[in-house]
C-alpha cells in the first residue's frame, strides 16, 4: 500500500512538467501554423495523455522525441510494473531518481543482512544443562545461522542429540580423541600451570577449535561464498538471557570481559571472517608465537598474543552466560584465585566459572572478598549485585537437581530428566535425528555413541522429584 501510494503522489508531482513541456512545443509549433492550430485546438477535445494522437506526435517532431517521450516512456514503465504488483521494484525506481541518499536510508544493517555461522566446541559433559540454554539464547535467536559442531567422542557425547531442536545443524564433527604430538616449540610457547590435563589438554582444546574454523572454510569453499560474521562458543556455556549481535565490531575481535587470566577471556568469540581466521587457528599459529619469543602462555594469554602479533584489535563487553564446571576451587578465592558463581547469579557473568548451588555469599559480603581479586587474572564484575557466590571447595552436593531445576526452570528441569532417563532406544533415535537434520556429518554410528553412555549416565538420581 505504501508504494502504491509512492507512485500515485510521485505521478502527480510530474503531470504539471509534463504539461509544461507540452505547452512549448505547441508554441513552437504555433509560429507556423498559428491560426490553424489555434482554430484546431478550439474545435477538437483535449487528447488524453497516451492517445494514439499524441504518440504520433511524440513520433515525428525530434524536440518533443527528446524531451516528452522519455518521461512517458518512463512512467509507462512505473504503471506496467504496479500492475504486475511488483511494487519493490517500481519504488526503487522512484526513490533513487528522487532521492540520491534513498539507498542508504534503506540498507539493512550489517548485523541484520549478514551471513552468520556459530562455531559451538567442547565436550558435552553438562549439556543436558547447558544445551536447553544455548538453543533458545543462542541459536534460536540466530534461526538462520548456520551451527558448526566439533566435539570429542565421549561417554556424553549422546547428549549432543538435544541439537536435533536447532534451526539449522550444517555440519557434526564427533571425532575418536587421539594424541597430539607435543613439539619443542609448542612446550616453548605454553605452560601446563592451570590447565587440568596440561600442554597436551590445551593443544586438544586449540585443535577443537580450530577445527571448527577448517569446518566453516569447507563449507565456504564448496558453496563459493565467506560468511560476514562468526560466533564461536563453548558447549559448557550456560545462558540466562539472548546473545545480542549489536555487540559485534567489525575490524575487531569481540570477547567477554573478565577472567583474563594474564590474557584474554577466551570462553566466547565474535568477529568478522578475517578477524575469526586468527582468533580461531589456535594451533597453526603457536610456530609464529614461538618466532615471535612468547613463552609459558597459558590459553588466554596464548589467545591475547596470536591477537596482537597478527596486529588485530580486540574488544572487551559483558555477555550473559558462565561455563558450567565441576572442578573445585579455593573458597573463599584469594588473588589469584577462582570464584565458582551461582548459576542463579542476575548476571551478566560473562563466562565466570558457575554451578548450581544455593549461594554462600551475596550482597555485602562480596565487598570483603572480590575486591581481593587480580584484575588481570580472575576478576569478574559483581558491584552492580551481578554475582553470587558458591562454595567452590567442595563438591556440587546431594541436591544440586533440585536446586538447578529451581533456577533453570522447568522446560529446562524436564530436559535434565528426559536425559537422565534415557534408554537406548531413545537415545539412538535422537542421534539419528541430528545426523539427518545436519547437511554433513563426520562421526561414529549413532548406536555407537548411545553406546557409550556410562552406567552414572543411564541411571535416575533418587533426587530428581
Amino acid at each position: 500500500m505504501y508504494t502504491l501510494v509512492t507512485v500515485h503522489a510521485h505521478l502527480h508531482s510530474t503531470l504539471p512538467l509534463m504539461t509544461s513541456l507540452f505547452s512549448l512545443s505547441k508554441q513552437k509549433q504555433k509560429r507556423k501554423h498559428k491560426k490553424a492550430r489555434m482554430d484546431a485546438k478550439r474545435a477538437a477535445p483535449p487528447l488524453p495523455l497516451l492517445s494514439p494522437a499524441n504518440y504520433s506526435k511524440c513520433k515525428y517532431s525530434r524536440r518533443s522525441l527528446t524531451s516528452v517521450c522519455p518521461l512517458i516512456l518512463f512512467l509507462l514503465v512505473i504503471f506496467v510494473l504496479v500492475a504486475s504488483r511488483n511494487y519493490e521494484k517500481a519504488h526503487f525506481i522512484f526513490s533513487s531518481v528522487s532521492s540520491p541518499k534513498s539507498a542508504e536510508t534503506t540498507s539493512l544493517s550489517p548485523t541484520q543482512s549478514s551471513r552468520i555461522a556459530i562455531c559451538l566446541v567442547g565436550g558435552a559433559r553438562r549439556f543436558e544443562l547447558t544445551g536447553p540454554s544455548i538453543l533458545k539464547h543462542v541459536l534460536n535467536v540466530f534461526p538462520e545461522a548456520d551451527l558448526f559442531v566439533h566435539s570429542n567422542l565421549d561417554e556424553n557425547s549422546f547428549k549432543l542429540g538435544l541439537l536435533k531442536w536447532a534451526p539449522r545443524v550444517t555440519e557434526v564433527r564427533i571425532r575418536r580423541s587421539t594424541w597430539l604430538e607435543e613439539t619443542e616449540g609448542q612446550k616453548r610457547v605454553l605452560t601446563k600451570n592451570n590447565s587440568p590435563n596440561g600442554i597436551q589438554g590445551l593443544l586438544q582444546y586449540f585443535d577443537l577449535v580450530e577445527g571448527c574454523l577448517d569446518m566453516i572454510s569447507g563449507y565456504e569453499s564448496r558453496g563459493n561464498f565467506t560468511y560476514d560474521v562468526i560466533l564461536r562458543t563453548r558447549v559448557d556455556g550456560y545462558w540466562t538471557s539472548p546473545l545480542d549481535l549489536k555487540t559485534f565490531k567489525p575490524g575487531s575481535y569481540v570477547v567477554p570481559e573478565g577472567s583474563r587470566f594474564g590474557g584474554l577471556n577466551d570462553r566466547l568469540g565474535i568477529g568478522d571472517r578475517a578477524t575469526s581466521a586468527v582468533a580461531l587457528a589456535r594451533l597453526s599459529l603457536l610456530p609464529r608465537l614461538a618466532s615471535a619469543g612468547f613463552h609459558e602462555l597459558d590459553s588466554e594469554s596464548a589467545f591475547k598474543a596470536q591477537l596482537q602479533n597478527a596486529n588485530i584489535s580486540f574488544e572487551e563487553q559483558r555477555f550473559p552466560f558462565c561455563i558450567v564446571s565441576d572442578r573445585q576451587y579455593d573458597y573463599p578465592p584469594g588473588q589469584y584465585g577462582v570464584p565458582v558463581a551461582s548459576m542463579g547469579s542476575p548476571g551478566p557473568l560473562s563466562g565466570a566459572k558457575c554451578r548450581p548451588c544455593q549461594p554462600i555469599c551475596k550482597g555485602r559480603c562480596l565487598d570483603q572478598i572480590l575486591p581481593r581479586l587480580d584484575y588481570g587474572w580472575s576478576w569478574t564484575e559483581w558491584r552492580n549485585g551481578s554475582l553470587e557466590l558458591c562454595d567452590g571447595s567442595k563438591a556440587w552436593g546431594e541436591y544440586w537437581e533440585s536446586t538447578f531445576d529451581q533456577i533453570a526452570g522447568e522446560n529446562a528441569a524436564s530436559v535434565r530428566r528426559k536425559v537422565a532417563m534415557m534408554g537406548l532406544e531413545e537415545c539412538v533415535q535422537g542421534i539419528e535425528e541430528l545426523k539427518s537434520k545436519a547437511v554433513r556429518w563426520e562421526g561414529p554410528d549413532p548406536k555407537e555413541i548411545c553406546e557409550l553412555k556410562s552406567p552414572q549416565n543411564q541411571l535416575t538420581s533418587k533426587k530428581l522429584t
